[in-house]
């Protein structure tokens, strides 16, 4: 329980911060009307479609223009359309009729409602037989755009990587022999079911293998790459497993180990985790007491970082695969693919994924932060180690993301201040705050009596152009700053 109220408060924080004019979401206060409901439901399921998004939002309780959290009196739970609940008739009113969800919960201390629905697959939604669009925040009828309905009905047909098919053809014994079906459950905190049926249904339901006409079953890209036992089992996913590269030194010319992940990452991940941390160095801290063994780097930044390697990759790119290179003074995480954002706004960008429904799974199981949070927890937790800001580049169709060791402020370059200062504005902007030379300096560890420090590093931040005051008025005593963009 506890693990789906911070998913469901992780996603509120990460669809507040979206621009109002998102058409898969849609906010609203107190409106009830199981009419419009209905009608917006069609209209959000087929915008999801459209912007390429594998779920759609309906949230109550949030003020439409300014996102406010403001709370609601619906209860979905109580609702009726005459004599019937509402969920009920809504579904029956829905073609096809795809799993809706709503959910109540309490965010802030006030009363939220979250209506979860699936983007339409592979025909547009209907609600009482007309099909809808959400175009801005105004529902159209689909047959009035002609060139939108053309254009939904064409990506329907670009069926993406995840969906496509990795192995045709199999009967139960081979699929649950090459699929990891007990992790499945585990990770997801099911039951195991009793008996192959049950199994197969519920792989069936998230799309990981499909019945086809033949009576046998596909596995599809999304259940190998998740689940596999051994990628190499399945062609299309065979070198996208992880490799794990130990260097001596600071560069590539000699490596001290290898290994390259042969389990799907789902049920990889954790092995995959704690073997990085088993080679990894550890600081030794004394205290006035005790000795204290502390990581070199943040496990939680390297879980996130090395899951935004595996779901943000191009699987178009044939021949090449996630990688993990550790260095005497430093971690490389690359993966195949150029980020469709900007990297230098990773901290505020609503995140996009060419990979939906891997992202959305590994989610779900908790292998990585909701949408939008991970860049932030990877930028706090760097400070909190009092680490040199991370940094985030491309590398021809690759994308990389490094963590650096520890160093003292005195041995980072001009550069490396400047960007940690960047971060650090950056971050506290979209924790809705602003950078002082106090924040700065317990981000740097600086004394109170070195403050002087922190104003040159502020200084060659703003002569660099990445913050800015934030009251262009500001005396100096009391200033504070945010980033350039904001």
């Amino acid at each position: 329980m506890a693990e789906r109220e911070d998913h469901l408060h992780g996603l509120i924080s990460e669809l507040r911060r979206l621009p109002s004019e998102t058409s898969w979401v849609e906010f609203k206060h107190n409106n009830s009307d199981p009419q419009m409901i209905g009608q917006t439901i069609a209209a959000l399921s087929n915008a999801a479609a459209l912007a390429g998004k594998e779920m759609a939002y309906f949230l109550w309780g949030v003020e439409d223009e300014t996102h406010r959290l403001v709370g609601t009196t619906f209860a979905p739970g109580t609702a009726k359309k005459g004599n019937q609940d509402l969920e009920s008739w809504l579904v029956q009113m829905l073609a096809p009729r795809i799993h809706i969800r709503f959910t109540s919960f309490i965010c802030e201390e006030l009363p939220l409602v979250l209506l979860e629905i699936p983007a339409a697959n592979d025909r547009p939604t209907a609600f009482s037989g007309s099909e809808l669009i959400r175009i801005g925040s105004v529902n159209r009828a689909l047959r009035d755009l002609p060139q939108v309905e053309r254009e939904l009905w064409r990506g329907f047909e670009r069926t993406p990587f995840e969906r496509q098919i990795a192995l045709q053809g199999q009967a139960v014994a081979e699929v649950l022999q090459l699929l990891n079906y007990p992790d499945y459950f585990k990770l997801l905190g099911l039951p195991l079911p009793s008996d192959h049926t049950g199994i197969l249904h519920a792989l069936q339901d998230d799309d990981l293998i499909r019945r086809n006409d033949a009576g046998f079953w596909d596995i599809t890209n999304l259940g190998a790459i998740l689940l596999a036992h051994n990628l190499n089992a399945f062609p299309t996913v065979a070198r996208k497993a992880l490799r794990l590269i130990v260097y001596k030194g600071r560069g590539r010319t000699e490596t001290e180990r290898e290994q390259e992940g042969q389990k799907g990452y789902a049920v990889g991940f954790e092995g995959l985790v704690l073997f990085l941390n088993a080679l990894l160095p550890r600081n030794e801290v004394v205290g006035t007491a005790l000795r204290k063994d502390v990581a070199m780097y943040p496990e939680r930044a390297l879980r996130e970082l090395i899951a935004n390697a595996l779901i943000h990759q191009d699987f178009s790119i044939t021949g090449a695969g996630p990688m993990v290179e550790v260095f005497e003074d430093r971690i490389e995480i690359t993966n195949p693919g150029r980020p469709l954002g900007d990297i230098q706004r990773l901290l505020d960008q609503a995140p996009r994924s060419r990979n939906e429904a891997l992202a959305a799974f590994m989610r779900r199981i908790g292998l990585c932060e909701e949408r939008g949070s991970g860049v932030d927890r990877v930028v706090g937790d760097t400070e909190m180690f009092q680490l040199p800001p991370p940094i985030w580049e491309l590398s021809g169709d690759a994308f990389r993301a490094v963590l650096f060791a520890h160093k003292d402020l005195r041995e980072m370059d001009r550069g490396e201040r400047v960007h940690a200062c960047y971060l650090h504005a950056s971050l506290r902007y979209v924790m809705r705050d602003t950078m002082t030379n106090t924040s700065l300096r317990e981000r740097f560890g600086i004394e109170e009596q070195n403050a002087a420090t922190a104003s040159r590093i502020i200084r060659d931040a703003l002569d660099a152009g990445v913050i800015k005051p934030y009251d262009p008025g500001q005396g100096k005593r009391n200033a504070r700053y945010v980033p350039y963009w904001a």
